[in-house]
């Protein structure tokens, strides 16, 4: 066994070992046989270069050891069901207590998610809705009313003395049907009469109406004149009518032919419109009681777009103009469309914007003549005169009725999601929408970003009356108890109705952060990923808080981090390292900040300043080309005029929410997708943009994934894998056993372990926790069968080189150009300690990020395309920051254009060019409040990210006379 590795610094001033996680022994990935001891109920941040072996200690080892923890509590019989969880490699963790893990992870993929239900706030805003709101009627806006039994006898007996009346029950309301059954079961109940669509008429046997028409049916309970000494008859009358009616009853003043609307729910005494009993499901858009029946709760629906059905309007029928009918075919459709040629004066050879305007109405939306088409069937010609829906109705019929998930995938390709237009996306029914508090109903409030919101709570007993405060108190002061938090974290921008997957994975983490803080758990130990992630300088201090506030009610904060505020602000700082993969796994630092400044390591050096990213003594003034974005309105952005210098490194700032990530990746990148592309996904709206004649394509570099499973590797992803396969297969064993490149992949069956099928592992379902990966008993994780393995090329086998960390690969595989190439790349971007194989789940989304943009770098250049980058600083270290600039700035020199959207000022002070969007988040935001060079953007004061700037800036000046390059 390795010699294990442990470092001391000045104690904290802490009495007993209970106040410690001791971690002893950490071996797990590339941790060195290390001990740790952290103290508890502190705010502990760990750090250290990419793949220096933070998230295994902090991950892989303290998590998974506390997870595993909590599945042994559970009895025998449940974990037979779950699987042993492995330990991880470390020989013992004490002081530990549960441990709650909250990553950089988008909180749901639900559509149905927002940050409301993710919350729970908006559980509370319905319950707040169910008790205390006032219902309006959607028809006329006047406030409902809701008679009791009593006050409705009254009403009957004042209000039509001396009248003949009828008690009618409502059974049917705007419905079809021919209800022959419903007439059947009121008859044997001794009922005479029922009132159809305003006619009355007798109850005979087999009575029933047009099935498809839309029907009011109403029950006669009785016929009366109106006079005092008829109470009796009136009451009795009533109570039947009302059980029959469910509550609702109506009176037909028969002089006046005039129907009288009564009941014990909520109505519209003018319309007759009544409401359900209000519940908080009736706020639910997850609920039948609540959602919108024409987009379920969505908000949205796929409909058809018209300009993907007919592309090109100057194409003809015979070119296949109506895309989704393709070249002319003699079908069933076609042969209608000739029908609606010869009836409108058209020939297939027209083209389609000089087709009559009626003629192209009715090919997309049907018509209500029917067309004669004739069809040969058994030797002979039939005509037939059918109706033609259109073609617009043709595919959402597709779309609706098709079991085959391939036929609605090509559907879609003709549609675009568009906002309900029953609902106008607020996803709740019309009945929900009239509840009203204050003079806003629950979708009104839901629209407010949480500032507004906040305000709007804060004095809102004052605007209630003294029933609706003593109700609703509890429930005022829950909801304000977690605004409070949301805004503590930063999240003040945000809306409770915004789509939880459209949320970056820092913004997730912060909900989950605040949800955590709200619930007032103590005794846990929290570990957290960069909760700092797309968060503005500025809101730095709020996150600091919420982070003091978990240690201050007696819990442990671990927090995998880079940034320099947190640092310095926490109680104790681990720096693992000094390298990364195989030259990481140490501990090179530790203690509090005051000390850990004086240790002579890495992030020491960066923090004290003792080493900085230089800023460039001169910025590129660009290729003289400007790409220009004019009249850009989605979202929050107020009609931005964007000029975007050609051949510069820029950079896009402001705080969080403020509209950056609109501007670039909604509105910018699709309209360039669409542009070298044909993508179809629409950007938001703008007016024009000229000088897309300066590029040739458009490239954006993500921190998604390269993969969504252990299959997924960097060598599979860049491609060197294929050309790694070639040469095993060429070697002269694999031609005497007839290997070919396939007995070498894991992906097909031949030369990869049966048991784990390639992978090198098996996944465990754990039910109601993330499935978890052990490794194959059979291979023991090296994918392949004892055969494949026994081809070696240069003493390795193919799993050995899966297993070669990228830096040793290099020199391996360096007289085989088409990989080395590759490899050199990615050793260049600071990933040369990441393995061939690695799987793609285990890589960071910095991580994957510099995979991709190596993959980019080994390509031939033509230096006229634009790259987009959205926070690539995410996860990573200082020196990893310096490494990455300078691949951008290497891509720059080429001639190319860089676009990233960030926070970090170490980025920012580098770029050529600056644009600033602001001033605040939400609707506060989406302007420019400034650009130009960094130096220009730091003068401006109403700028924040020009204020941090500034003082960066200064910071650097002993380092200015360096250029980057």
């Amino acid at each position: 066994m390795a010699k294990r590795k442990t470092v001391t610094a000045s104690e904290p001033e802490i009495e007993t070992a209970d106040e410690f996680i001791d971690v002893t022994g950490a071996r797990e990935h590339n941790l060195k046989d290390i001990d740790v001891r952290i103290p508890r109920n502190k705010l502990v941040v760990i750090t250290g270069i990419s793949g220096s072996g933070k998230s295994s200690l902090a991950f892989d080892t303290i998590y998974a050891e506390g997870q595993r923890r909590y599945m042994e509590t559970f009895s025998a019989y449940a974990r037979q069901f779950i699987g042993e969880m492995e330990r991880p490699e470390v020989e013992q963790i004490t002081g530990l207590s549960p441990v709650i893990s909250i990553e950089q992870k988008t909180t749901s993929r639900n559509p149905r998610s927002t940050v409301g239900t993710v919350t729970e706030v908006y559980d509370f805003f319905r319950l707040l809705f169910a008790r205390t709101a006032e219902a309006f009627s959607f028809a006329t806006g006047e406030k409902m009313v809701r008679y009791t039994e009593e006050q409705m006898k009254e009403r009957i007996l004042t209000g039509f003395e001396g009248r003949m009346i009828m008690f009618l029950a409502p059974l049917v309301r705007g419905r079809k049907g021919h209800y022959r059954e419903l007439f059947d079961q009121v008859r044997k109940q001794g009922y005479a009469k029922v009132r159809v669509d305003g006619e009355t008429i007798d109850l005979t046997s087999g009575l029933q109406v047009d099935r498809y028409k839309i029907h009011d049916i109403e029950l006669v309970v009785d016929r009366l004149k109106v006079s005092g000494d008829r109470k009796d008859r009136v009451s009795n009358s009533l109570q039947t009518t009302l059980k029959m009616g469910n509550g609702l009853v109506f009176i037909l003043d028969v002089e006046e032919d005039k129907v009288h609307t009564f009941s014990k729910h909520l109505m519209d005494p003018e319309t007759g419109v009544s409401y359900e009993e209000p519940s908080p499901n009736s706020f639910s858009f997850n609920s039948p009681y609540g959602a919108c029946p024409h987009c379920k709760g969505l908000g949205q629906i796929n409909a058809v777009d018209l300009d993907k059905v007919i592309p090109d309007d100057s194409k003809t029928i015979n070119d296949g103009g109506l895309a989704p009918l393709g070249e002319v075919r003699e079908n069933f459709v076609f042969k209608q469309l000739r029908a609606l040629a010869k009836k409108y004066h058209f020939s297939f050879s027209t083209p389609i914007r000089d087709i009559p305007g009626e003629a192209m109405k009715t090919i997309l939306h049907g018509g209500d003549n029917q067309l004669s088409i004739k069809l040969e069937y058994a030797g002979g010609d039939y005509s037939y005169d059918l109706a033609y829906n259109g073609l617009v109705k043709m595919l959402e019929h597709w779309y609706e009725n098709s079991s085959s998930e391939k036929v609605r995938g090509w559907v879609e390709e003709f549609m675009t999601i568009d906002d309900c237009p029953e609902c106008q996306g607020r996803r709740l029914k019309k009945e929900s929408l009239h509840f009203l508090i204050d003079g806003k109903n629950i979708s009104e409030l839901t629209d407010l970003d949480l500032t507004d919101l906040f305000a709007w709570m804060e004095n809102l007993e004052d605007r209630l009356s003294e029933r609706q405060v003593l109700i609703a108190r509890d429930i005022i002061k829950e909801i304000r108890f977690r605004l409070g938090f949301l805004l503590h974290v930063g999240l003040d921008y945000l809306s409770l109705n915004r789509p939880a997957r459209t949320l970056s994975g820092g913004e997730s983490q912060r909900i989950r952060l605040a949800t955590q803080i709200g619930s007032q758990l103590t005794g846990i130990t929290y570990i957290l990923d960069e909760p700092s992630i797309g968060l503005h300088q500025r809101d730095n201090q709020k996150l600091i808080e919420a982070l003091r506030e978990l240690t201050d009610i007696g819990n442990s904060v671990l927090v995998v981090e880079h940034d320099k505020d947190i640092m310095l602000s926490s109680d104790y700082l681990i720096d693992l390292g000094p390298g990364a993969g195989i030259h990481g796994g140490e501990v090179v630092a530790i203690g509090k900040p005051k000390e850990f400044l004086l240790h002579p390591s890495l992030t020491a050096d960066y923090l004290s300043n003792r080493i900085n990213i230089e800023t460039p003594a001169e910025r590129r003034p660009g290729n003289g080309n400007l790409l220009e974005l004019a009249g850009v309105t989605g979202h929050n952005l107020k009609n931005l005029h964007v000029r975007f210098p050609l051949g510069t490194f820029i950079c896009i700032t402001g705080v969080s929410g403020s509209g950056k990530s609109s501007l670039i990746n909604e509105t910018l990148y699709p309209i360039l997708r669409q542009h070298f592309y044909r993508s179809l996904k629409k950007p938001l709206p703008y007016e024009s943009i000229i000088g897309l004649e300066h590029l040739d394509k458009v490239i954006e570099i993500d921190q998604s994934p390269i993969g969504r499973t252990p299959r997924s590797n960097p060598a599979t992803y860049t491609g060197v894998f294929t050309d790694i396969r070639k040469i095993f297969s060429e070697l002269p064993e694999s031609r005497i056993r007839g290997y070919k490149p396939g007995r070498f992949s894991f992906n097909v069956k031949g030369g990869r372990c049966d048991v784990c099928e390639g992978s090198g592992l098996r996944t465990i379902e754990m039910n109601f926790l993330p499935d978890v990966y052990v490794e194959c008993e059979k291979c023991l994780g090296r994918r392949y069968n004892r055969e494949t393995l026994e081809v070696l090329y240069k003493g390795k086998s193919i799993s050995d080189v899966l297993d070669m960390p990228v830096a040793e690969a290099v020199e391996f595989f360096q007289n085989i150009p088409s990989i080395y190439r590759k490899l050199r790349t990615l050793d260049e971007v600071g990933l040369g300690y990441i393995t061939l194989g690695q799987q793609a789940t285990t890589l960071s989304g910095g991580e994957a990020q510099r995979v991709k943009l190596a993959e980019e770098l080994s390509k031939r250049d033509t230096g006229q395309t634009l790259y987009i980058l959205d926070e690539p600083t995410t996860g990573l270290h200082f020196e990893d920051i310096r490494h990455l600039l300078a691949v951008l700035n290497k891509l720059v020199d080429k001639g190319n254009t860089v676009i990233v959207i960030e926070h970090n000022m170490d980025v920012i002070k580098v770029a050529d060019h600056i644009i600033d969007i602001g001033p605040e988040g939400g609707h506060r935001g989406g302007r420019i409040v400034c650009e130009g060079t960094p130096e220009q953007v730091a003068a401006e004061p109403g700028s924040h990210t020009g204020h941090f700037l500034k003082q960066e800036l200064t910071l650097g000046l002993t380092s200015n006379t360096q250029s980057f390059n």
